[in-house]
């Protein structure tokens, strides 16, 4: 078995390397503009955005595991620009279902025969995706969901493993290397991720985990597991029909208040992210319906994301700290996630988080729309050096579409005013102002001991000054080589003026004699040529700021 893994694996490589053929051509030309020689070359915006076209019609092409790491991809903005997660967004886990023949060798391997398990089995499924698809059928006298794996897909994917962790030192050539940290986490995740998803058994117990957690809500419904009809490749459950979450007219035909659905939407998330510390990750309205009575049902577990404490602490900081507009809390709370590197430019991200909450917000100070801030900030990801954990990477584009369903169910959803009124009923906003409370205390002990500690040596200081006998140790940072630029270039500039007084010497005292004066005048012209470049800035892949008020209101009216 594991031999023809392996010899589907090298198939598949050679597969995906024709897919991308154009794409590493295009990113080995940026890099030297004639392949083997020549300097680099200008991406401009209209070229990612056809490169990532071309990069969607690939991942397609290549099927079920391609599309997942697709759909992975468009949630990580720390590796990819702006305008491919525009366009990775689009894509769809939607493929044409698999034959029943070989489906139902899938649930009878798993269950039995078919008509012994179920008291009847529609065979056209009700929907298909690239791992799994669900129908129909009855159980005890009751409607439920089957969902069947993919019949083949274990093999498939095992096999496109291999080839993405195949392919990593080839993609490391193309990327800077704070992404490239990000990508090996990326692909280490993947793995994990997509394992995770068609392990149905797994889906199962994180059902049953946050039906749990809701146990006392009766704002969501979330279907029931059959154990005795589910296995790892087969997930039988409550089969809970409804009306889709975006389909506004049959909710308003059913009398249901839309301003109300889309808070309870946003209270649950932000129950599941910052209390539960698990939650549903595929939040799309395929994924969403409402009962007659106005209750949310939640389908498919398969993509679940997880929350550690130490984060969920932080977002609560991120949250209260955008909700109060604090900049500096912001970038603060980032660092501490390690999201972003502590020797950033502060100033720099102060103005692009100052700029995006101001061009985000209307006219009212509490109108503007974390998804808006997201989007914002998202577009100057890229630029700067920060590293997104994956769950976290899923947590910000979980909020930024489950946003989006809330501001179709309402057009004047106040996302901020929701989450705000929701960390302070849970006493999350008490416990930040006792935070700020005690850092302040202890701010003022430490000047208290301070005023004690700091005249007796500031009094050495000035002896010492007073006697001559004071010593300052200075270090230079330099890390941008400024000083070595200069060095070479005083250097090339004395061997220059030495070349060409030697030359003009040589050819005023012989000028019969062409060979010396060439001989003294050619490394002369190299001298002079190094002088040259060293002062050519250096070109490249470029990449233009995103963060000046007038971009960001062009992208806006885009």
């Amino acid at each position: 078995m594991v031999t023809l893994v392996n010899l589907r694996a090298y198939w598949r490589f050679l597969v995906v390397l024709y897919q991308f053929f154009p794409l590493i051509v295009a990113y080995t030309r940026d890099k030297r503009k004639y392949l083997l020689f020549g300097g680099g070359r200008r991406v401009t915006t209209e070229m990612r955005v056809a490169r990532a076209d071309v990069l969607l019609e690939s991942l397609l092409t290549l099927g079920p595991t391609f599309i997942k790491l697709g759909q992975l991809l468009s949630t990580r903005p720390d590796i990819l620009p702006p305008e491919y997660i525009e366009v990775l967004g689009s894509l769809q886990d939607d493929v044409p279902p698999a034959p029943w023949d070989e489906s139902k060798a899938v649930l009878e391997a798993e269950l039995g025969p078919v008509g012994e398990a179920f008291d009847s089995f529609d065979s056209d499924p009700i929907s298909g995706a690239s791992l799994g698809q669900v129908y129909v059928a009855e159980y005890e006298g009751e409607k439920v969901a089957v969902k069947v794996r993919r019949p083949g897909i274990e093999d498939l994917v095992e096999a496109d493993l291999r080839v993405i962790r195949w392919s990593m030192p080839l993609l490391m050539r193309f990327i800077g290397e704070s992404r490239a940290f990000s990508l090996e986490n990326l692909a280490d995740e993947f793995g994990k991720t997509i394992r995770e998803e068609m392990d149905y058994a797994e889906e199962a117990k994180t059902l049953v985990e946050i039906q749990e957690n809701f146990a006392d809500d009766d704002t969501l419904v979330i279907p029931e597991p059959i154990p005795e009809r589910s296995d790892d490749r087969v997930l039988t459950m409550e089969y809970l029909p409804g009306t889709k979450i975006n389909d506004i007219d049959a909710l308003d035909d059913r009398g249901i208040d839309r301003t109300e659905l889309a808070t309870n939407l946003q209270r649950i998330y932000l129950q599941m992210i910052v209390d539960d510390g698990v939650f549903h990750a595929d939040p799309h309205p395929g994924n969403l319906s409402v009962t007659d009575d106005g209750r949310i049902i939640f389908y498919d577990f398969g993509m679940h994301g997880e929350v550690d404490p130490f984060i969920q602490d932080k977002i609560v900081d991120f949250y209260i700290a955008v909700a109060n507009q604090d900049v500096d809390g912001i970038l603060d709370t980032l660092i501490e996630m390690g999201t972003l590197s502590p020797n950033v430019d502060r100033q720099v991200m102060g103005d692009v988080m100052e700029l995006a909450i101001a061009d985000a917000r209307g006219d009212d100070i509490e109108q503007y729309r974390v998804n808006q801030i997201l989007e914002q900030v998202e577009s100057t990801i890229y630029e700067f050096p920060l590293r997104l954990p994956r769950n976290l990477a899923l947590v910000l584009r979980v909020a930024g579409v489950v946003e989006g369903v809330c501001v179709t169910l309402d057009p004047e959803f106040d996302f901020i005013s929701v989450a705000t009124d929701y960390l302070t009923e849970e006493g999350y906003r008490e416990e930040s102002v006792q935070k700020i409370i005690e850092g302040v205390g202890q701010q003022g002990q430490k000047t208290a001991q301070s005023l004690f500690r700091v005249p007796p040596k500031l009094e050495r200081v000035l002896d010492r000054a007073d006697r001559d006998n004071l010593t300052l140790n200075v270090r230079l940072e330099d890390n941008r080589g400024v000083l070595d630029k200069l060095a070479k270039r005083l250097i090339y500039g004395i061997f220059l003026s030495f070349g060409f007084v030697s030359t003009v010497i040589i050819y005023a005292l012989n000028p019969e004699n062409l060979v010396a004066v060439g001989a003294a005048g050619a490394p002369t012209g190299v001298v002079a040529l190094l002088l040259w470049r060293s002062f050519r800035s250096r070109k490249g892949i470029r990449t233009t700021p995103q963060f000046t008020r007038q971009n960001l209101k062009e992208r806006r009216r885009e």
